[in-house]
């Protein structure tokens, strides 16, 4: 995840903290709870999946694996990250 991608997500996170219906929302429809609520708009072949995770939970997150991406289909300046 890149710098902008991380710092995104932890506006994501602190927000969901302190706004239950943002939270709410961002469960239900992710790209448009984002959208609204900080102005990010992510491309339409992007997907988002928001979980919440419990205490007795732990979701690891596998990134891309570098050496099968697609060196056109990075974009460096993309806000949600590449």
């Amino acid at each position: 995840m890149t710098t902008s991608g991380a710092l995104l997500q932890t506006q994501i996170i602190q927000k969901a903290w302190q706004d239950p219906s943002f939270k709410a929302k961002l469960l239900a429809d992710p790209k448009a709870a984002i959208q609204e609520a900080l102005g990010v708009i992510i491309p339409d072949h992007i997907k988002v999946k928001a979980v919440e995770e419990n205490s007795d939970e732990f979701y690891l997150v596998l990134p891309p694996n570098p050496s099968e991406v697609i060196k056109s289909d990075i974009k460096p300046n993309a806000v949600w990250g590449a």
